[in-house]
């Protein structure tokens, strides 16, 4: 999957995504302020969740359940980590042997930890309001 978009389009490019994702850990990458977060908001919207998503940094993970308080997907901001033994610390492994979807904002301060299956998700800046997106599989 490849293609540009109006932030309007968000909710319908999560949609996408999630379709065309061959795996549930996504990774995002992309400069400060392109919209992962706002993308990870429209995915966890579109899997159901009853909360609303937001970010992180603080945490470094947000975890969303369904109306039964199951989870569906955990958001991880890796961008304040000093290294991976932080987020080894914290049972990201667990993590990773759930069968909820992972969006990982900030992945390659992880990047020996993460799966051969991740997907990549690539977020680049057009115009103001404009992105473009990019699936990749490891």
């Amino acid at each position: 999957m490849k293609r540009n978009f109006q932030l309007d389009e968000i909710n319908e490019v999560a949609n996408e995504v999630l379709k065309n994702a061959p795996g549930k850990v996504l990774c995002l990458y992309g400069d400060m302020g392109v919209g992962k977060t706002t993308l990870v908001k429209a995915l966890v919207k579109e899997l159901g969740a009853v909360d609303m998503a937001n970010s992180p940094t603080f945490g470094l993970v947000n975890e969303y359940s369904d109306e039964n308080d199951n989870p569906l997907a955990y958001h991880f901001d890796f961008y304040r980590l000093n290294d991976e033994m932080e987020a080894l610390d914290m049972g990201f492994e667990d993590y990773l042997n759930s069968d909820a979807w992972l969006f990982i904002e900030w992945p390659e301060k992880i990047s020996s930890l993460l799966p051969e299956d991740a997907v990549r998700v690539f977020l680049n800046f057009i115009e103001e309001t404009t992105r473009s997106i990019e699936l990749n599989v490891s």
